[in-house]
């Protein structure tokens, strides 16, 4: 029996490789284009800037939200099941999306898709993970770690160009025809299905909880620095206390918590992932407002000079990601932190007047670390754990991610109040401007130099 299992699922593997691909470029291709539309949607349809912050948010909090409870649901049920409703609901989503005009509707169908986004983030991997050995692992999440920066990078390009000659619409009527081909593709070529927590229950109440607990402390980090950001994520910080305390006493837990308290390699590991999200998501958005404000350039000119940092990640991730198969990827990853960080040391002397080379210079040395950083790190952290964790590992991997992303903005918003306060970004505040860009970068460096021993802890996996 087992040989006939084995001999249905390797002519997959290829088959599963490239779907996977396939939903992990399209999820942050959508994300990326549709932040690139904001404007157009605002303008179409009178929306404030809190409305149009919330079709980008409502995203972002739903696939958090719902990450690691269908991971485990996934672990229960099947992954590939789970996968498939996922690709679904985006579909289904994105198509209400172009048909709809109403601000609510935009909304609540931009939290659908990030559901669904939820449902795909925390299988894909997980599926890869059961299909290839660990010998060939890293090359396999290689590939997928550089399909997201794929997306990532051509969003912005591809987004701006539909948005201009056949309006924001069409960024979601591509979203649905790029999923409907994924669905036939799954649907046509990938057999078999895999299961980890067969017959074991699911906790709702801790799902709830943890649910919970992460919405206050993501939206409590977009509101800071005031009162009401900060009592959000002591709420959050409570219930997350809450949520480990029960955890630990549940039979079939949402997460088992032993993978943290008794996993060194998971545990540094994921902490490690948060730290480098922190310490790098908010750098494109500073770049971004610098170049358009302090130096005049188009949105089009900063575009194609931020794109230098995802082109490295795509090209040095598959790399990694195979030599991960043979090195430790506790020395690979640690390596990338180091480049990371000195990127960002580099770009804390930032001024009005740096050379185009030096900046260049300085996103590459990050796109390189972090290539070399998040492929033997995801590696790391779905090769610590048993099978029937897959899921619940591979939506921990997406959680890190978002929470990290959440923190890296929530620091930079901070920055602001404290050096700008709420004003416009003119003229007279540039200076003003240019010492915050340069605090924040400041920061981001120091959290990443903590990240290189977070990483060095994890300990070896070979």
């Amino acid at each position: 029996m087992k040989q006939a299992i084995t001999a249905e699922k390797e002519p997959n593997q290829s088959v599963i490789s490239l779907i996977a691909a396939m939903s992990s470029f399209l999820t942050p291709f959508t994300s990326s284009s549709v932040n690139i539309a904001l404007p157009s949607i605002g303008r179409e349809l009178s929306l404030s800037a809190l409305s149009l912050g919330w079709i980008a948010t409502a995203y972002l909090l739903a696939a958090a939200m719902f990450l690691l409870p269908f991971g485990r649901i996934a672990d229960i049920h099947g992954r590939k099941k789970i996968y498939l409703v996922g690709m679904v609901i985006d579909v289904t989503a994105s198509a209400m999306c172009a048909l709809l005009s109403s601000e609510m509707a935009l909304i609540f169908f931009r939290g659908m898709q990030g559901l669904g986004g939820a449902m795909i983030f925390g299988t894909g991997v997980a599926i890869l993970t059961s299909v290839y050995p660990p010998q060939e692992r890293g090359k396999a999440l290689g590939i997928n770690v550089a399909a997201v920066y794929a997306g990532l990078s051509t969003g912005p390009l591809i987004g701006g160009l539909l948005t201009e000659h056949a309006g924001w619409r069409s960024i979601f009527v591509l979203n649905a025809l790029l999923g409907l081909m994924i669905i036939l593709l799954v649907l046509w070529k990938m057999t078999g299905e895999w299961k980890g927590a067969e017959g074991e229950k699911f906790d709702y109440k801790g799902s709830l909880i943890y649910s919970l607990s992460l919405v206050f402390l993501m939206y409590g980090f977009s509101v800071l620095p005031g009162l009401r950001g900060a009592l959000l994520i002591v709420a959050g910080a409570v219930g997350l206390y809450g949520f480990v305390v029960r955890e630990k006493r549940t039979v079939h837990p949402l997460l088992e918590i032993t993978l943290f308290t008794q996993n060194r390699a998971f545990r540094f590991s994921n902490l490690a992932a948060f730290i480098n999200y922190g310490a790098t998501f908010a750098v494109v958005f500073l770049l971004s407002l610098y170049f358009q404000r302090i130096r005049g350039f188009t949105a089009e000119h900063a575009g194609m000079i931020l794109i230098v940092q995802p082109l490295m990640q795509i090209v040095f991730s598959p790399i990694a990601g195979a030599l991960s198969d043979r090195i430790e990827p506790r020395l690979l990853a640690t390596a990338g932190m180091a480049a990371t960080t000195a990127g960002l040391v580099m770009l804390s002397f930032l001024q009005a007047d740096t050379s185009l080379a030096w900046i260049i210079a300085c996103l590459a040395i990050m796109g390189i670390g972090f290539g070399f950083f998040s492929s033997p790190n995801t590696n790391a952290i779905m090769s610590s754990v048993e099978k029937k964790f897959y899921g619940s590992a591979s939506g921990m991997v997406g959680t890190m991610r978002l929470t990290g992303q959440m923190f890296s903005m929530g620091i930079i918003m901070l920055l602001f109040s404290l050096y700008l306060g709420k004003v416009r970004i003119t003229p007279e505040y540039y200076d003003l401007f240019m010492q915050c860009a340069r605090t924040g970068f400041v920061v981001f460096a120091a959290l990443c130099f903590t990240g290189i021993f977070a990483s060095l802890s994890r300990g070896n996996m070979h």
